[in-house]
Formats: structure tokens, sequence, C-alpha cells
């Protein structure tokens, strides 16, 4: 198990940019044959899956601009590092709730995700806690982590090498976790909390982000879980109603695979978000 830990404070790369694509098939876990396409979040697609949409492409000139206008206006609230983000949330919290909901930045969500966690500031007053939890102190969840690592996005390229940096970080932040909060330890399905923070940010980041989320900062632990999940069933009504002509047409068998990977126009958030927000209770409710 001392495999698994690395340097604490190291910062995760960009998994797109910076994996080799060219890794030996003996260091990948064991699953089927891949090919080497990704989609647009780093999941290799396998040979089976033959749809193009969320493949790595280019995007169309018009977008890219959109999307750099949105980066600016973020940057611009947020500050250099997050110095503003308090001030510009205090004066103006009716527009970060409208920014968010239209989607943070993929450049930007490690960042943002920390500074309205109130993870950012745990981590500046616990300076050293994350690399003692990781180097000196043991967990009775360790073997148990171990066992689920490989189980962890396995079709991730991240996450894919055996005992790789992917899923050293990920070990370590579940080790330190079980080892801050003995009273829940370490839980199957955590790791893949864990696993998406890590795809943002750096290990220290990851954990205390989690710490944030379940013992509380800026808010209390877990808030709005009840309203999280009527979010979750609004995307989801809004999926299959941008769908709904393609999916009725379909045989049963392709059902499945269709709804596994739904076009990137259909997962847009300038169009998903307003059409999941525009969902009455009586609508979700109905659907239970």
């Amino acid at each position: 198990m001392i495999a698994y830990i690395s340097c604490c404070t190291v910062k995760v790369p960009q998994v797109l940019t910076t994996m080799d694509k060219k890794k030996e098939v003996d260091d990948m876990e064991p699953g089927p044959a891949l090919s080497r396409s990704l989609d647009r979040v780093g999941f290799i697609k396998t040979e089976q899956s033959n749809s193009p949409e969320g493949t790595l492409k280019s995007r169309p000139a018009h977008e890219c601009g959109r999307e750099e206008r949105r980066i600016r206006k973020w940057r611009k609230m947020i500050g250099a590092g997050g110095s503003d983000w308090k001030h510009y949330v205090r004066r103006n919290p009716h527009v970060v709730k409208r920014r968010i909901r239209k989607g943070i930045p993929d450049c930007l969500r490690g960042l943002v995700w920390q500074l309205i966690s109130g993870s950012r500031d745990l981590l500046l007053m616990n300076p050293g806690v994350y690399e003692t939890l990781v180097i000196y102190e043991t967990s009775t969840s360790e073997l148990e982590i171990i066992r689920d690592i490989s189980r962890t996005f396995p079709s991730h390229i991240f996450f894919q090498q055996r005992h790789g940096t992917g899923q050293r970080s990920l070990y370590n932040v579940l080790k330190a976790y079980s080892v801050y909060d003995r009273d829940v330890g370490y839980v199957q399905g955590m790791g893949f909390i864990a696993g998406l923070l890590l795809l943002y940010m750096s290990e220290e980041d990851a954990f205390w982000l989690i710490v944030a989320l379940l013992k509380g900062a800026v808010h209390a632990p877990m808030e709005g879980l009840y309203q999280s999940m009527k979010v979750v069933f609004q995307v989801g009504l809004a999926l299959l109603r941008f769908c709904h002509d393609d999916l009725v047409k379909l045989p049963f068998e392709e059902l499945l695979h269709s709804l596994r990977n739904f076009p990137d126009e259909a997962t847009d958030p300038d169009t998903l978000l307003p059409l999941a927000l525009s969902f009455k209770r009586t609508e979700i409710c109905s659907t239970r």
C-alpha cells in the first residue's frame, strides 16, 4: 500500500493533454480491448461505440467565442486566485446564482467549487494537515480503499494505469479523509466524488473540498441535498424532452445506447439548464 503514496502537493495535470496515450497494455486495468478515441471529458470510447457524438472534435467558432466571453466574465467576477469572490457574492448574489446555473466554465470549475464550498479557507487554515494524514497516519480502511481503486472510473484515461498517478492520488485522498473523519471513515462510492475532483484540482485541494462537503464550511454539511436531487430530476427530464422525437423512433434494443450517448447539443448547458429549470414542481412530482 506504500506504493500508492505520492507527493501530497503535486498538482494534477490536465488529463487530455498530458497523459501519455501510448501506455503499455500491461499497465492498464484488465478489460475489453479499447480504442484510443476519447470523449470530451477523458473517458475511453470502446470499439462497440460507433456514435461520433461526444468524441473530441473542434468546436464551431461562434461557440468558442461565446465560451471565451463567459470565461472573461467569470475571471472578472472571481478576481486573481479568487480574491474578489466574497465581495462580488455579497454585492451581486443573483448574478452569481444565474451564472452558476448557466454553467461554470470548465477551466475555472476547480477554483470556483473551492470558493463556493469554503474549502479554500479550510486549506489555508490547516497547513500541513493533509501531508501528515497521508504520510504519517494509518487507516483501518486502507485495504478496502485499495480494493475499490480500480473500480472507480475504470474507463477514464487518468485512472486506468495500475498504481499510476491517478490511482495513487485517489488512494491518498480517500485514505486521508478516512483518518480525518474516523466516524465516517471510508464508504464505497466516495471514490467517485474524489475522482471527479481530482480531474480539476490537486490532491490537497480535493481533500479539503470533500471535508467542506461532508463536515461543513460555508454551508451546513451536505446542505440542500434534497434540492440537488430535484435538480437532477429536472436535468433528466430536460434531456428526455429535448431528445423525445428521436428516442420514440428507436427500437428498444437501441434505446439504452442512446440514453448513454446524448448528442452534444442536448448537453449544452446554455440549452439544457434553462429547459430543466422551466419544469414546475408538479411536473417533477408526477414523474416519481
